[in-house]
């Protein structure tokens, strides 16, 4: 009898296997990979929304950097656009809140007083604006202090 061994006499022992047949369980989990794979991109679905509209402009249309003007009459520009004085600080800290890596480039007018410079400024600075620049003209090589 095959599978049985004898020990003596009648009676026998069965001959038993301890190892797992994983065939079966690779085969299985290769079809469900199978499965999953195919019916994955199927369950991608969108659901309709209709969004608001409204004429706010989109984050990506605020700029990256801003150019300030200080001009000879003492008028403050902020993108070519004038600025009421007391304003500048508010309208900066709104465009810093969109984009926190914004870069302020300050021009004035080489007649300014270097105070209303400066105070312009400290505006600047009390905005949260880490990254400011001052705009100047290439001077000539020959004329250095």
């Amino acid at each position: 009898m095959a599978g049985f061994k004898s020990m003596g006499g009648n009676r026998t022992t069965p001959n038993t296997l301890a190892e797992i047949n994983v065939t079966p369980l690779v085969d299985v989990m290769l079809v469900l990979l199978i499965v999953f794979m195919v019916s994955a991109p199927l369950l991608q679905q969108g659901v309709t929304v209709n969004l608001p509209k409204a004429n706010a402009g989109s984050l990506d249309q605020v700029p990256d950097q801003v150019v300030l003007e200080v001009t000879k009459d003492r008028r403050i520009l902020l993108n070519k656009q004038t600025m009421a004085h007391g304003t500048l600080r508010e309208r900066l800290d709104g465009i810093v809140r969109v984009k926190p890596g914004l870069q302020v480039f300050v021009q004035a007018d080489e007649g300014v007083p270097y105070g209303l410079v400066a105070q312009v400024m400290a505006e600047v600075k009390q905005a949260h604006v880490t990254k400011v620049g001052l705009v100047t003209e290439p001077g000539d090589p020959k004329d250095r202090l």
